[in-house]
């Protein structure tokens, strides 16, 4: 019997259990880590990483996490690949999946990467594109459980641009039972129809500091992001009132966290009291890239691993 192979393009792609299971072999997997104790499930296993769009947290999570995992990680930037002259995504996705055991891509357009996997042999994980950030959202809400508990029920305020995280945030509310307060200036909105889909789950907000009171969790991310630097000067302008600083935050729930997905602007989308004061937890949230990417890289490669 052939099994399909699965993929990780989007939140969504996974069930709510498969996530919780998720957490749950990230955190065993994080305190192997801490306490040094080897784990090497994916010896002989090979992970290609093509960049299509620049990367630290991204390569360096993934590498080191392959890495720490027993296997090994090849770097593949287009202007190092045939991708780069024109070779169409989906030959590049029968050739190099016939030679590694996962994918990671980090491109454009979603379509981009469902073509890849459309043609791939072996399963591709999304690392980044113009529409989805899904590992992102994966360390956040293993942050925000390690820090909080169970974030089912819990309200979450996203305040700045509606981009790929913030997509992504919606999509992991409808999947764990939250509710996720967005606040974007206008042009900048959550689409209807998007909006429409999460139905109770999302509220939209004009003013930002209606979206964060009451909040759980705050978070914010560049005002521009990759690909949208000839907007950089209009943007400023614009987002000039969705700044979260130390008023915003008090309006929030006195244990709220802040988290940004980083790299951050000091200044613009978050002030420095705000990201580098005692509610922030972004340094947690960008190591726990590294230990909820293994577990996606285990279950995916492996499938489920009896709790030991």
């Amino acid at each position: 019997m052939i099994v399909a192979v699965r993929h990780f393009l989007r939140f969504s792609d996974f069930s709510c259990a498969e996530i919780e299971y998720l957490f749950e072999r990230a955190a065993w997997i994080k305190q192997r880590f801490k306490r040094y104790e080897p784990y090497r499930p994916l010896a002989d296993r090979t992970l290609a990483m093509v960049f299509e769009k620049h990367s630290t947290r991204t390569r360096v999570s993934f590498e080191a996490g392959m890495m720490q995992l027993g296997g090994h990680a090849i770097n593949l930037a287009t202007r190092d690949t045939q991708l780069g002259r024109g070779e169409p995504i989906e030959d590049v996705a029968r050739v190099i999946t016939r030679m590694v055991d996962i994918v990671m891509i980090r491109t454009f357009e979603q379509s981009i990467i469902e073509r890849f996997a459309a043609h791939s042999r072996v399963p591709v994980i999304n690392g980044l594109t113009d529409e989805f950030h899904p590992c992102q959202i994966l360390g956040d809400l293993f942050t925000y459980l390690e820090h909080r508990g169970s974030i089912r029920g819990r309200t979450v305020a996203w305040v700045g641009d509606s981009n790929n995280v913030c997509n992504t945030w919606l999509q992991a509310a409808m999947l764990l039972d939250f509710k996720l307060h967005v606040a974007s200036p206008p042009g900048y909105e959550i689409e209807d129809e998007r909006a429409q889909r999460a139905g109770s789950h999302l509220e939209r907000f004009v003013d930002p500091h209606e979206a964060v009171r009451g909040a759980d969790l705050v978070t914010t991310d560049v005002w521009t992001s990759m690909g949208f630097e000839a907007e950089t000067e209009e943007r400023k302008h614009d987002f000039v009132d969705f700044r979260v600083d130390a008023d915003m935050m008090a309006l929030a729930q006195p244990d709220a966290l802040f988290m940004h997905c980083l790299p951050a602007h000091r200044g613009e989308e978050v002030t420095a009291d705000v990201i580098d004061g005692p509610r922030s937890v972004v340094w947690d949230e960008a190591e726990n890239r590294l230990h909820t990417q293994k577990a996606l890289l285990e279950y995916l490669l492996i499938g489920r691993v009896e709790a030991q």
